[in-house]
Formats: structure tokens, sequence, C-alpha cells
């Protein structure tokens, strides 16, 4: 059987920052992503080791989320630099607060092939990797599974990612659900055969091109999530992004007991 730590998606402001640790932990939730929507808004070295520090005293799980408007499948070089330099700074902070993934869109098709947007996204990915083992981050980049069917992302494109580069992945549920209008919980198990996933959870709205957005996370969807979760043997984070993260996610772990 599984074991799956249970988090929010967001931690909030650094002033904030420990104190929302310990409510987290009060809650006996055991994992947050940090959400660097726009950037890195903790900056200061002292600030993110104290916060590291707090979280692992606490037993909650760090990753972080690099900001959303990342593409390192532009047309523009300066784009796919831009991106490139803005999840290596994520990867930077992450080292000092200790979080170990590091979660981003990998880029659209950019009217693009699959196989040739895999190409660059990957050539992307194998830089980054060498600058953070050059710097000697313990930091795991995790290109994350897309709700939009014209965006690079698809369970077969993530996972080559990995086969092809070693790195890690995110699988995003509620994603999945909105570009197939299917879990694809078998396909998801046959690509990701690797003993730790990182997972992302919510509900969500959507329509033909795919995901229009999250919403609170009905129990029944829970409870179809976790009957598959459950029956692996697998160490799982799953990180809920749902309007309400830190609510559902004491739903979905007092539903995992």
């Amino acid at each position: 059987m599984s074991t799956i730590k249970f988090g929010p998606s967001g931690l909030g402001s650094v002033n904030e920052a420990i104190s929302n640790l310990e409510k987290l932990h009060s809650l006996r939730l055991t994992a947050c992503e940090i959400a660097f929507t726009y950037g890195p808004y903790i900056k200061d070295k002292e600030d993110a080791l104290k916060i590291g520090a707090a979280a692992k005293k606490l037993g909650i799980y760090l990753s972080i989320h690099a900001p959303y408007y990342v593409n390192l499948n532009s047309k523009e070089i300066e784009k796919i630099e831009a991106s490139k330099k803005r999840i290596l700074k994520c990867c930077e902070m992450g080292h000092w607060l200790d979080a170990k993934r590091v979660v981003f869109h990998p880029g659209f098709y950019s009217d693009m092939k699959s196989e040739e947007a895999s190409i660059k996204i990957k050539e992307g990915i194998i830089e980054m990797m060498i600058t953070i083992k050059k710097n000697k981050w313990d930091i795991e980049l995790c290109p994350e599974i897309m709700g939009k069917v014209n965006v690079f992302g698809s369970i077969d494109e993530i996972a080559g990612l990995v086969e092809e580069t070693g790195c890690g992945f995110c699988i995003d549920f509620a994603h999945v659900l909105a570009r197939y209008d299917e879990h694809k919980f078998e396909e998801i198990k046959k690509a990701f055969p690797q003993k730790k996933w990182h997972a992302h959870f919510s509900g969500i709205e959507y329509n033909e091109k795919g995901e229009r957005n999250h919403k609170l996370t009905e129990v029944k969807e829970w409870k179809t999530l976790l009957k598959f979760l459950k029956g692996l043997d697998k160490e799982i984070v799953i990180i809920c992004e749902s309007p309400d993260p830190v609510g559902d996610s004491i739903v979905g772990k007092s539903l995992a007991k």
C-alpha cells in the first residue's frame, strides 16, 4: 500500500510562512508546495533557511511551483533563456528552503509537432540539470502533465521527458481528467513506474479544449483517486490546488485512512 503525504498549494508570505507551517502541522498535513507564481517571493537566503528548517522540524515536505508563464519551446530564444533562468532561480531558492522538487509547465507546441517541441524542451531540461548538478543543489525538476490539449504536457510527452533526461515529474490528476475526459489510471501507472510520485489534485471544470478552472474537490472525486493510489506501492506527495487547498487536503487525508 502507498504512503501518501497531503498538503496545499500556497504557503503565504515570508512573514506568515513559519506560522502557516505550524498550522499545517497542527492539522496533520505533511506537505506544502510554495507557489512562486510570479517569481520567487522568498528572496533572502536567511529567510529561506529559517523556513526550510521549520518545515523539516515539523515534518512538512516542501516543493516549489515555478512561475506559470515559463515556456521552454518558445519561437523566441530570449523567452526560452528567460524561462530557464526563472526555473533555475526557483531551484536555487529551493535549495536553501530544503525543498526537493520544482514543478513547472514545460511549454507550448508553438505550431510544432509534439516530437519537435519535445526536442526543444528536453534540451532545456538537460541544460538546467547540468547547472543544478554543478551548483550541488539537491533539487529535482518536475515537468507537469497539463490540462489543455493545445499545450505540451500529455502523459506520454511527460513520460518521454523523464525517460530521456532522468528528470522528475508531476502527475496532475485533475489535468489528466480535463485533457482526456477520463482518469487514465492504467496509462499513468504504466507511464510512471517510478517508486516516488509527485502529484497535484483538485476539482476541475473543463470542455473540449481541456482545463477551464479548478474548483473545490468533491468527496467522490477524492474517493476515486485514493482508491487507485492506495492500491499502488509508492511514496506519493499530493498537493491540492483547489480554491480551498488546506480544507480539501484535510478531507483527502481523512478519506485515506
